[in-house]
């Protein structure tokens, strides 16, 4: 499946219907079924808010990011415009709704197993619940949109124009994800407030902020140069790692 989601260099100037179509059901469903296991820590409602909520949070940020990358692919001189641009991403999504799509049954037994929303630890497991989704929500994302990297390079007329419009996908989608996440809020339901689809003032805050004080709060205790240390080294050891798995690739080639 993952491999007939993955267009080749041909089919990406003239992408099909069929192609475009089954990508866009293929995003929908594997967004829309972990979406459900998200939002069901709070309430089943929660969930089915949830379910609707995530395509439509990759939509708005297709939209975005793709006509932004149309643009910057004419600049960088990828040779990709509006059209493959956004087939690309899609197929991205697709990727990462596949994954998501996977890990469903397992982001169910931890909402049905952590502290509810009502218990005496309702604020730690809602901070450690947002982290946990937070991470893998950003994993498979980067997996879905590396996994586009030999297509680019198949594509432009160069490594390094590959290179520099696969880190414009990889930033576009996680910046424009986590403001637009944030305006759609809530996906995780707070446990002091109602089960609602949208806030009533989705413009306060921002995800970063969100983040930063479900981290602290999990990590209480913790001096901030430290957790600052340890976010630096994960990071570093991740990338480390993606690098080490590329030239493992690129030996056995």
């Amino acid at each position: 499946m993952r491999d007939l989601l993955t267009p080749t260099a041909e089919n990406l100037r003239q992408p099909a219907p069929s192609a475009i179509i089954r990508a866009a059901l293929i995003t929908a469903l594997g967004f829309g079924v972990y979406g459900f296991t998200v939002g069901y820590w709070r309430s089943p409602m929660m969930g089915a808010y949830v379910a609707l909520k995530m395509p439509l949070l990759i939509l708005l940020t297709l939209a975005c990011n793709g006509l932004l990358n149309g643009l910057l692919g004419l600049l960088l001189g990828s040779g990709l415009g509006f059209k493959q641009s956004l087939h690309a991403l899609l197929t991205g999504f697709a990727i990462t709704g596949l994954i998501l799509g996977s890990v469903a049954p397992i982001a169910l037994f931890l909402a049905v197993n952590v502290p509810t929303y009502d218990s005496p630890q309702a604020a730690t497991s809602h901070s450690a619940y947002l982290l946990t989704h937070v991470s893998l929500i950003g994993v498979a994302g980067l997996i879905g949109v590396a996994r586009l990297a030999k297509l680019l390079e198949s594509y432009s007329p160069s490594r390094s124009i590959a290179r520099a419009t696969l880190a414009a996908w990889i930033a576009g989608n996680a910046f424009l994800g986590c403001q637009f996440s944030w305006v759609l809020r809530p996906f995780f339901g707070s446990p002091r407030l109602e089960v609602a689809f949208l806030r009533e003032n989705p413009m306060q805050g921002n995800f970063y902020e969100a983040v930063w004080n479900a981290l602290q709060h999990v990590c209480s205790g913790v001096r901030p140069d430290v957790m600052i240390f340890i976010s630096l080294t994960t990071l570093t050891v991740i990338i480390l790692i993606i690098q080490l798995r590329n030239q493992y690739k690129q030996t056995k080639i």
